[in-house]
Formats: structure tokens, C-alpha cells, sequence
């Protein structure tokens, strides 16, 4: 037994906030249960000896009030040092807290209706919801109930407190457009089948080091159902997933093995009581895992404009900016995106030159580039496991490739993340850049990315290819430049990059083949 796995059978995990109370109070954490944190959505923040925390915040079907951004603004600037980040699970990331905060941060949370329970840990994640939810002509059902629903009914449930590893869930229904359900634990994604709305159901995707995409359940289940069976998926992997080796505990490694057949029929056998409707897989996503950007029709006649925040990292009066625009040109309520971006809904066709032409003012304008398709992980600025520095040096890839994308005619994604542990998706990425580092004979330590290159959660579904060899970090504006310039040159009209790398084939974009063999290095 690993030692979390010791930890948690000898301390119910939710008991951390019987405990941190505690440890405001004398300013000082256990140390044999300062993992218990992450069930509150507390870790410590590198270097852990310096004491300071950092706490990610979840939002409940990604919607929220202009209050609700004034608050969270208010929380990061007092406590924070300013720093606010919106994640790709659509959550709040605060920085910079000490235990004596965490407490008053609750109480300041709750009435907002978010909060931080299992927002990490070895429970219920975030439950993913479409940002387009009860906006977009083309969804086939609001999902924000049943979100609400399942984070009701699954987060903080002393029943799930203590699954093997994290677990992750999406609820979306624009198939045209999503892909995320491709790399959750469980996958909901609205169709219609003989024009009766119901879900494909889709199990065991995950990334990290070792990444699989998920497999069809092969069932078609109604709206009323999704509940259920998001909850006897849960405690089927609960009692069935791995233990021993916490790196073989995601329900991806269990799935493997048993096949999503058997694992259909454990869930229905022991935890349903009964056969789900076999239904047919729902449309694929050609652009599937990309944000809907820029200005965009509503079903109402109303428009639905999203801000892409660059790399996800806001500052607090540009938050509360947000909130005032919301209010002003909206109803007053925002949303977050699973690509670090946010959304003002609700906006008259007539006010969207003037929120723009605001927006552009604190350089928030909406645009369909690749601002809005690029995301990163938090890094080893704050982040314990992070070999790379990455919010910064992508901030600035982005203001460096963003000119020579203006004109194109597909959307272009890449995410970087500073380790394996695929924080930030880079095996489903256009380019996918993962930190890590080289050592020289001397000692030196640089820092590198590994690239893995045309990963799909849309029409391709696969994860990339990773290529020999890798960029040193101060030339990844030069390798990232030099690719997609090549892609515009040689590309067909309305050709993506997935089928580009697929004709051209991919050892034309190997570092050395790039870089000119005189900075490529090997990881």
C-alpha cells in the first residue's frame, strides 16, 4: 500500500476541513497529512519550505455572477499577490495563500456557491460542462442541470472520497464542436437517435505519461439516466480500480485490461441492476478540443462573445472590468471555458462593436487566433512537479506566433505543459510541447520540450506523435514560428494540421529537421 493509500484509510479524506481550522489556527500543517489538502483544493506551492499554498476553486457548470468575478478578484488581490487563473477544468486558481488564509477564503467562497471541495484529490474532479450550454442553436440539450445534478450528488459524497486516483467527468451537447469527453474518466455527450435526445456514454480516457483516449460504453442513455450512471461508473471503479501502484490507478489502466465490455457489465450487473440501451456513437468533432471563439450567435437572437484570456492568467482589475462589461452589455453573469478562456453571454447584436472595442482596451478583444486555442499548465513557478517554466514563455509564443495567424482558415491548438503529467493536454495538440530537462557533462541544467506533434480529441482521435529529439526553450518561438509558416505555405484550402502531418508525414517536423540540427539537443 503506497503511503496516500496508508493516509487515507486512516484519515477519511474530507476530514481535512475539520483540520484546517486547526492549522490556521497554530500556523502550522502536519506534515504526515499536509496531504490531505488537495481534497480541499490546497497544495503547497514551490518551494514547499517557503510555506505558501495555492487552491484551485471549482465552478459549478462553469456560470457564474459579475459578483461572483468581483469576489474572486477581490480573494486573489488581498490574500494572492493578484494572481488569478482560470483552468482547463474550467476552475479558479488562487496563488500565494498561507494556512491562515484558507479559512476566511472559504467562508468568502460559500455564499458565491463555489467552492474547493475535491477540486484535487483521489475523488470527483470538476465536472466539465459545455460553456455553450443554453446558449448555442446547435446543442441538443441545456447540460447545466444535469451538472449541477452531478456535482450534487458525487462531490464531497463521503462515498467517494477515496477512489484510487482522480477522477475526472465531462457533460457536453454540441458534437459538432466538442471533443473533451475523448480524455475524461467518463465522457457524456448529447445526440439525438431517431430524433430521441439522450447521451453516448464514453469511458477511461486520460493523459499523463500514459495517455489513452476513451472508449464507448456502446449505450444510449436519456437525460434522467445520467445521474445514475455516472454514479455506478464511479463506484465501479472505486471498488474495482487499481491501488498498488498509483501510477496504474487511473480507470484508463482498468479499462485496458477488463475491455469496455466487461466493464459495461460490472457497472450494469452490480451497480445499475439492470441493461443499458445499446445506441450508436454520436457525431465526431472535426475541430473537436477547440474553444468556439470570438463573436457567436445565440439560439435567442443574442450573442455569445468569448475572451481569451491568454494562457489562462488574469489579473484581478481586468476581472473586475470583465464584470462590469457583463453587466453592461450582458446579464450579468460570465462563464469559464476547458481552455482557459472566458465567455460574456447574452450581448445584442447592436452593443457587440462597443464590448469589443472595451474589451480591446484592456487588451481582452475577442479573436478567433491562436490566443484563444493556446493553453499552459501552471509551471515550475509555483508548481512542485514542474520542470519547466511555461505561463510566461507561452504568453510570449503566443504574442510572437498570434501576426502570422490572423489570415488562417482552421484553427491551430497548442498546449504546453512543464512535465508528463499532461496538465495542460499536450498529447492532443496541433503542437504539444512537454517539459523537460538535459543535463550537460558540466552539470548545466537546461530546460527542453519534447514535441509531440497532430494529437486529436476531434475527427482524428489519437495522440500525437512524439518526435526525436527536442527544443531547447529559447527556441521554441523559432521552431513554433517556422512549423506553422510552413503549414500556411504548403496547406490546402481548409486543410487542418492533423491531415497536413498526415500527407507531408511527420519527420519533416522533428526538431533537427526544423532547427537545422544546430540547437535541436536530445531530452
Amino acid at each position: 500500500m503506497s503511503d496516500i493509500e496508508a493516509l487515507k484509510k486512516a484519515v477519511p479524506p474530507f476530514q481535512i476541513f475539520d483540520l484546517i481550522p486547526q492549522y490556521a489556527e497554530q500556523g502550522f500543517i502536519d506534515p504526515e497529512r499536509i496531504d490531505l489538502l488537495k481534497w480541499a483544493g490546497v497544495y503547497p506551492q514551490r518551494p514547499q519550505e517557503d510555506g505558501f499554498l495555492m487552491m484551485r476553486v471549482r465552478v459549478p457548470a462553469a456560470e457564474f455572477s459579475s459578483a461572483t468575478m468581483r469576489e474572486v478578484a477581490n480573494i486573489a488581490e488581498e490574500y494572492g499577490r493578484g494572481f488569478l487563473d482560470v483552468t482547463d477544468r474550467q476552475a479558479f486558481q488562487f496563488h500565494w495563500l498561507t494556512i491562515q488564509d484558507i479559512p476566511r477564503i472559504f467562508e468568502r467562497l460559500e455564499p458565491l456557491g463555489l467552492h474547493p471541495k475535491g477540486a484535487c484529490g483521489d475523488t470527483v474532479r470538476a465536472v466539465i460542462a459545455s460553456p455553450l450550454a443554453g446558449l448555442d442553436a446547435r446543442e441538443i440539450i441545456d447540460v447545466r442541470p444535469l451538472a449541477h445534478a452531478m456535482e450534487g450528488t458525487l462531490t464531497g459524497n463521503p462515498d467517494f472520497q477515496d477512489l484510487p486516483r482522480k477522477f475526472k467527468m465531462s457533460i457536453t451537447a454540441v458534437p459538432e464542436l466538442e471533443g473533451i469527453h475523448m480524455i475524461n474518466d467518463i465522457g457524456f455527450l448529447a445526440h439525438r437517435v431517431n430524433g430521441e435526445v439522450g447521451f453516448d456514454v464514453w469511458v477511461g480516457g486520460g493523459l499523463g505519461a500514459v495517455a489513452h483516449l476513451s472508449k464507448r460504453l456502446g449505450v444510449f442513455i436519456r437525460p434522467e439516466e445520467v445521474v445514475e450512471v455516472g454514479q455506478a461508473i464511479t463506484a465501479a471503479y472505486r471498488d474495482h480500480g487499481y491501488r498498488q501502484n498509483r501510477k496504474k490507478s487511473r480507470l484508463k489502466f482498468l479499462i485496458k485490461d477488463l475491455g469496455v465490455e466487461k466493464f459495461r457489465e460490472i457497472v450494469e450487473n452490480d451497480y445499475l441492476g439492470r441493461k443499458l440501451q445499446d445506441g450508436p456513437a454520436a457525431p465526431v468533432a472535426r475541430f473537436g478540443g477547440n474553444d468556439v471563439l470570438g463573436v457567436n450567435p445565440q439560439a435567442d437572437g443574442l450573442n455569445y462573445v468569448v475572451v481569451a484570456t491568454t494562457v489562462g492568467r488574469i489579473d484581478p482589475t481586468k476581472a473586475r472590468v470583465l464584470a462590469d462589461l457583463a453587466d453592461r452589455y450582458g446579464k450579468g453573469v460570465l462563464r469559464t471555458t476547458a481552455f482557459q478562456n472566458m465567455v460574456i453571454p447574452h450581448v445584442a447584436t447592436e452593443a457587440v462593436e462597443a464590448l469589443s472595442a472595451e474589451l480591446a482596451a484592456i487588451n481582452l478583444a475577442p479573436k478567433a487566433t491562436i490566443r484563444g486555442t493556446t493553453i499552459a499548465c501552471t509551471g515550475n513557478q509555483f508548481c512542485r512537479l514542474a520542470l519547466t517554466e511555461t505561463k510566461a514563455r507561452t504568453a510570449a509564443l503566443v504574442d510572437h506566433l498570434e501576426p502570422l495567424t490572423l489570415a488562417m482558415d482552421v484553427p491551430f491548438t497548442i498546449n504546453l505543459t512543464g512535465c508528463s503529467n499532461a496538465c495542460t493536454r499536450y498529447q492532443v495538440a496541433d503542437l504539444g510541447f512537454m517539459g523537460a530537462n538535459k543535463t550537460d557533462k558540466d552539470g548545466t541544467v537546461h530546460e527542453v520540450y519534447n514535441v509531440h506533434l497532430a494529437g486529436s480529441i476531434g475527427q482524428a482521435q489519437r495522440t500525437g506523435t512524439k518526435l526525436k529529439g527536442a527544443v531547447p526553450a529559447e527556441q521554441l518561438n523559432a521552431y513554433a514560428e517556422a512549423v506553422l509558416t510552413d503549414f500556411q505555405a504548403n496547406k490546402h484550402a481548409g486543410e487542418s494540421f492533423v491531415e497536413y502531418a498526415d500527407r507531408v508525414g511527420a519527420d519533416q517536423f522533428t526538431p533537427d529537421a526544423v532547427l537545422g540540427g544546430r540547437e535541436a539537443v536530445t531530452a
